[in-house]
């Protein structure tokens, strides 16, 4: 029998995000998930060598590659439509997770339930760490946008930093000091 969970999972390639914004670099599904999960796996570290949480980090990572996953079959549906009402975030919602049942119906029964725990996450603890990740993930965006010289990332920037701020998560936060910024420099200015 073929199974076509990875050609299917090699797709987030093909799906660009911030479709109603003009882009000076098209971000794509696969670029956007790795960073989130690099991203995330550092704000659980942070979270377990700073803060003495009990999370593993790698879990985390691992849940924040797939986060979009769905998005391969959905497409990525802009924020300002998927958040315009209850209904619509709901309605959205279910045909996620559709989706990633979906994906999962392409792997062996062997394999289907390690990707389970991943694409159908239902840890909040986790949930929290992938979201802040994808929250400062969509802020890097912007900084790179804004230093390109495109004003268009200015309000959604403000936005993102004040969700992040609000999640009152203090890991979110140190790496928002501590790391951040330096998405404002160009690499000379680094001196690595």
């Amino acid at each position: 029998m073929k199974f076509h969970f990875f050609s299917m999972i090699s797709r987030m390639k093909y799906i660009n995000r911030w479709g109603l914004m003009r882009n000076t670099k098209a971000e794509n599904l696969s670029e956007h998930s790795l960073e989130t999960a690099v991203i995330a796996q550092a704000l659980a570290l942070i979270g377990k060598k700073r803060l003495n949480k009990n999370i593993d980090e790698n879990k985390v990572a691992a849940v924040a590659l797939y986060h979009d996953a769905s998005e391969i079959i959905t497409g990525d549906l802009p924020t300002p439509i998927k958040y315009n009402s209850p209904e619509i975030r709901d309605s959205y919602k279910e045909i996620e997770l559709s989706a990633s049942k979906r994906l999962l119906s392409s792997l062996p029964d062997d394999l289907r339930g390690f990707y389970s725990e991943l694409l159908l996450n239902e840890d909040r603890e986790i949930e929290r760490y992938v979201k802040a990740a994808d929250k400062i993930s969509a802020i890097i965006k912007c900084i790179e946008e804004k230093k390109s010289g495109n004003r268009e990332f200015l309000s959604a920037e403000k936005t993102l930093r004040e969700a992040v701020k609000n999640m009152n998560m203090e890991e979110a936060e140190i790496f928002t000091e501590e790391f951040l910024p330096s998405f404002e420099l160009s690499l000379d200015e680094q001196n690595i």
